[in-house]
């Protein structure tokens, strides 16, 4: 294989990897700007990614709809229990001040639980299967030289949903009203609410957004990388929260993070067809570890210069100044 069929190879897995990974680390954003922090995304994801995946199992097998439409009731089912389980987490660190660690963990426990406990009811197994291959090419786009056949030929449909949420979801943190005022509930919720902003109410808007996206990029995980869904996301909601880290709570960068531990994660899974890394003869648990060795490592240098919002993980009590 040579070096541009690799190319052609990788690049569009990276992207499709790079999709959720940056959507749910923004999920993560708006939860934390708002001042909660949320270390449940891996848990939303699989709630989102079990539900979506029974919906569009169930579409599939009993109607007729186009492959994109069940694609996109898919994600909306997804987002719509991340909303809802998402309560959970809003419910315990914002009404009744809880440990949001704690509260989080709680919740990541509980998802794959009870995906496998619920699929095994119905299927008699916890694998919840995906009848229709959601690849698609976009017309026009798909005939422009080099990058038709990167971008636009054979792409994941979710994939450009996920890109156009991502875009509309930063647009309304950073270029709306609303948006400024829910990142001054992260930074100094005291002066915001001496403004007269509803602290509890926008955090709680945070974390509900931080499920939705959260749980659509669960979908959108089971339909670009899996025929079936198996109570896991494959830790893509704690790379999600490195991402995060490394993109230093800034949109542009967490795009950046996304393609570098989108990139690590293709490595890892595709080196067969890379002549480099299969001419080393390693393990392939060794590159399995690459994503999360690549973690660790990076966080140990970047953390240290964390901007984190001021009030991240702070129940908020109006008496404090």
């Amino acid at each position: 294989m040579s070096f541009a069929d690799i190319i052609y190879f990788i690049l569009p897995l990276v992207i499709a990897s790079a999709v959720p990974l940056s959507l749910v680390a923004l999920g993560g954003l708006f939860s934390e700007r708002s001042g909660v922090v949320n270390i449940a995304l891996e848990g939303i994801m699989i709630m989102g990614a079990f539900v979506g995946a029974l919906t569009i199992n169930y579409l599939e097998l009993n109607t007729h709809l186009p492959i994109q439409l069940i694609a996109i009731i898919g994600l909306t089912i997804g987002a719509i229990i991340g909303v809802l389980f998402s309560l959970f987490h809003a419910f315990a660190s914002i009404n009744m001040k809880a440990n949001q660690v704690i509260s989080g963990t709680a919740l990541n426990m509980f998802a794959p639980a009870f995906a496998i406990f619920t699929a095994r009811i119905i299927f008699g197994t916890q694998r919840v299967p995906i009848e229709n291959s959601y690849l698609m090419n976009i017309p026009i786009l798909q005939d422009i030289p080099i990058i038709g056949d990167i971008f636009f030929k054979g792409a994941y449909i979710s994939t450009f949903i996920g890109i156009i949420i991502f875009i509309i979801a930063v647009i309304v943190l950073y270029k709306t009203k609303q948006g400024l005022r829910l990142r001054s509930c992260g930074e100094n919720p005291q002066a915001a609410d001496s403004l007269g902003i509803n602290i509890y109410k926008l955090r709680y808007v945070g974390v509900m957004v931080s499920g939705a996206l959260a749980g659509m990029g669960g979908v959108i995980f089971v339909l670009s990388f899996s025929t079936n869904f198996n109570a896991s996301v494959a830790g893509f909601g704690f790379l999600a929260l490195a991402v995060l880290i490394f993109g230093n709570w800034n949109p542009k960068r967490i795009i950046m993070a996304a393609l570098f531990f989108g990139f690590m994660r293709v490595i890892s899974s595709t080196k067969a067809v890379i002549p480099f890394l299969n001419d080393l003869h390693l393990e392939d648990e060794i590159y399995l570890m690459l994503p999360y060795i690549a973690t660790i490592i990076v966080l140990a240098f970047v953390s240290k210069n964390s901007a984190a919002p001021l009030a991240a993980g702070e129940p908020y009590d109006s008496g404090k100044r």
